[in-house]
């Protein structure tokens, strides 16, 4: 099973408590700007997920990129593939790495924003985002852990 999902925490307990075992990941590509630039932060973040499980860095329009030089390996393992925020969800999918569902598991509140989930809060930017993407064909579902109920919106 492959996991596309935005979580504006990246890696942290959650993805590596419930995430890579739901989906068997055997990989996670974090696409993040900043992040793939700092290498003291992916020293940081790569402590935490389990040395069995490769990861990789990338520039968010990078992903397809990254993805494609798996080359045939990319059909035969998992991949948990995490974005910050939904733009750069849009803007990997405008790149070219296409994915059928998304998962919205954690967005801050912050002024500006709506709630729409518990862990979820969207300004109007990120709700102009997540239709482009479902007029696209993406199902956009919005759990924080595998166990919830599955919601899918717009």
């Amino acid at each position: 099973m492959n996991l596309v999902r935005i979580d504006n925490r990246l890696i942290h307990g959650q993805i590596i408590e419930t995430w890579l075992p739901y989906t068997g990941a055997s990989m996670v590509v974090v696409a993040n700007d900043q992040l793939a630039d700092d290498i003291l932060q992916q020293e940081i973040m790569s402590l935490a997920i389990p040395q069995t499980i490769a990861s990789t860095f990338v520039e968010v329009e990078a992903v397809m990129e990254a993805m494609a030089s798996l080359g045939s390996d990319r059909d035969r393992i998992d991949i948990l593939v995490l974005f910050s925020n939904c733009a750069d969800a849009r803007r990997a999918y405008d790149c070219g790495f296409s994915f059928d569902v998304l998962n919205i598991g954690n967005v801050h509140y912050s002024p500006g924003k709506r709630q729409v989930s518990p862990s979820v809060a969207l300004s109007a930017d990120d709700e102009g985002c997540l239709r482009h993407l479902s007029r696209k064909g993406v199902t956009l579902d919005f759990r924080c852990v595998p166990n919830d109920p599955v919601q899918v919106r717009f």
